[in-house]
């Protein structure tokens, strides 16, 4: 386990979307956060209070995490003078960047001086083992998504923590470097060689007879070309009983892809549903997740209405509006009505 309390690693990123892991630790372990690190020229903020190295490791952080996603998940050299700067004040590093921190020779010397520690998130287990796609028992929900960073991980702890709040045993199943911190394990899908892919998810939810649901996070998009092969190897591995789809309205473009348009929901839910009977016939979908925090409260609902209306599925925005619809149509309960959906 990477030791709390952290501080989060902003440093000069002027993208929302690539200060990911950051959000999601703010969002989901506020409790174990204790600043934000971050250079004059960042305009982004995650709601705590800014602190330089030596002023957080002073208020007890005991690691910086460095939850960004840089240009190729490379360590560059503001990284690693900030890094430094963090081992020098006393502090331990964390990094899910595909470029590891112990290939920093500069680093790993730091660390060792004084006895600290580097946490290089994206490493998979070493034993992996080819998928198979024998029927496992147990129930596993996974969100799949109509291009990257749409909201799968955020949707799949609010739909987990909806069922444990129900009295549902219910696992997160992380696959990615910020669901990774925020779970405390998982597989980091993305770095596991393509071959072990669909056999690495088997592996991270396996059979269970307690009737209690795996939920799984999703990864890239089946429409990416960049990733689908990611997103095809969850769906084998994960066998999935249902899926939830999850998208963000008003997409220009695939993420990092100018000029190639994002895919509709309903060809995307059906190219899904289709990849997922190869090792589950009876996959079913219960629910759209939409990202809506560009849009006001009033056209949020109005596009959940008509995302519904549409496709005949429940939709909402999870961190706005919650997921109980959902969670109704996944365990068959007579469903939420939309002026308590509204309310929430």
């Amino acid at each position: 386990m990477i030791p709390g309390p952290f501080l989060l690693y902003l440093g000069h990123s002027d993208d929302p979307v690539a200060i990911k892991t950051s959000r999601g630790l703010a969002e989901f372990r506020r409790v174990d956060c204790i600043g934000e690190f971050r250079h004059d020229d960042c305009p982004l903020t995650l709601g705590l209070p800014r602190m330089g190295m030596d002023e957080a490791a002073a208020a007890g952080a005991r690691t910086l995490v460095l939850g960004i996603a840089s240009a190729g998940g490379r360590l560059g050299p503001d990284l690693v003078a900030d890094a430094a700067a963090a081992l020098e004040s006393g502090m331990n590093v964390a990094a899910g960047l595909h470029e590891r921190l112990r290939k920093e020779s500069r680093l790993v010397a730091l660390a060792a001086e004084r006895g600290l520690q580097l946490f290089d998130v994206r490493d998979p287990p070493e034993d992996l083992s080819v998928g198979k796609g024998y029927p496992r028992a147990g129930r596993r929900l996974l969100t799949v998504g109509t291009d990257c960073s749409v909201g799968k991980m955020y949707s799949t702890l609010a739909l987990t923590r909806a069922l444990q709040a129900r009295g549902v045993a219910a696992d997160f199943r992380a696959t990615g470097q910020t669901g990774i911190l925020i779970a405390g394990e998982g597989v980091p899908v993305d770095a596991v060689v393509s071959d072990f892919i669909s056999g690495a998810i088997e592996r991270l939810a396996p059979a269970r007879d307690d009737n209690g649901w795996d939920l799984i996070e999703g990864q890239g998009s089946l429409f990416h070309p960049s990733f689908a092969g990611v997103s095809l190897g969850l769906l084998h591995g994960a066998q999935p009983e249902a899926l939830v789809l999850c998208d963000e309205p008003g997409r220009a473009h695939m993420r990092g892809i100018p000029g190639r348009p994002t895919p509709g929901l309903a060809d995307t839910l059906e190219r899904n549903l289709e990849a997922a009977r190869v090792t589950s016939p009876q996959v079913r979908a219960v629910g759209i997740c939409l990202n809506t925090s560009k849009l006001d409260r009033d056209e949020a609902l109005r596009l959940c209405a008509r995302t519904e209306d549409e496709l005949g599925l429940p939709c909402t925005d999870p961190v706005a509006f919650g997921v109980e619809a959902i969670i109704d149509r996944l365990l068959c309960v007579e469903p939420s009505t939309p002026a308590t959906i509204a309310s929430r």
